[in-house]
């Protein structure tokens, strides 16, 4: 427990949560594993409409998750105007389209191949919502001096880890897009300095008939280590 006078200056409230038996664990473990393991990104979106509560709902679970120095170092913008959504496509398929064209190596073109991708982004205009996540490298004190975030990049990619898993439990589907560069997001939504743009995520039904590759993921021997 922290020193008293510790907790008179910055106040803290007592945590605990119900200590589980290991066969309730490994069911809730396998549970939430067998759930998440069907997880997939989605290319092919429906235009069914969301409800904005839920959408605000999956924000606030991606705000639950840890952050450096407990800054919250980000900001989600969310789309559902069509013209913003048309915006947004047109700029991405110009940087889609010269990265497929020059920028990408042989080796990263041959990967692309089993999932089937290009240049054509018509999700950014058929998913109902677009969260545009993005990564604030500092904050504005007082008479608009500068205060650095702590472990941005590691903070904002676990909000946006706890927000794939929020969609997926919502019954959604998302895609994780990085159409590179990526700052004519900025200029689109006229965000401030300070924010860096950090990953472009459609949300919403997929689409009555949709596909997605048959692709497996890695066992755990290649993954983890036990020591």
């Amino acid at each position: 427990m922290p020193d008293k006078k510790y907790i008179e200056e910055y106040p803290y409230i007592s945590y605990s949560k119900p200590i589980l038996t290991d066969q309730e664990m490994l069911e809730r473990s396998k549970s939430f594993y067998d759930f998440m393991d069907n997880r997939r990104s989605v290319r092919e979106f429906s235009d069914r409409a969301v409800p904005r509560q839920v959408i605000e709902d999956l924000v606030k679970t991606a705000s639950t998750a840890p952050s450096g120095a407990h800054k919250q170092p980000w900001t989600f913008c969310v789309v559902s105007n069509p013209e913003v959504k048309k915006q947004i496509r047109i700029a991405a398929e110009e940087e889609e389209l010269e990265s497929y064209e020059s920028r990408m190596s042989s080796d990263w073109l041959e990967d692309l191949k089993p999932l089937g991708t290009d240049w054509h982004k018509p999700f950014l205009e058929t998913a109902p919502y677009l969260i545009i996540v993005f990564r604030r490298i500092y904050e504005f004190g007082n008479e608009g001096k500068k205060k650095n975030n702590y472990y941005v990049q590691e903070s904002v990619g676990l909000a946006t880890g706890f927000l794939l898993a929020a969609i997926h439990n919502a019954g959604l589907v998302a895609l994780p897009h990085t159409p590179s560069p990526m700052n004519f997001l900025s200029k689109t939504l006229n965000r401030p300095e300070n924010e860096k743009p950090f990953l472009l995520i459609p949300v919403g039904y997929p689409a009555e008939e949709c596909w997605v590759p048959d692709i497996k993921r890695k066992e755990l021997k290649d993954i983890c280590v036990f020591y």
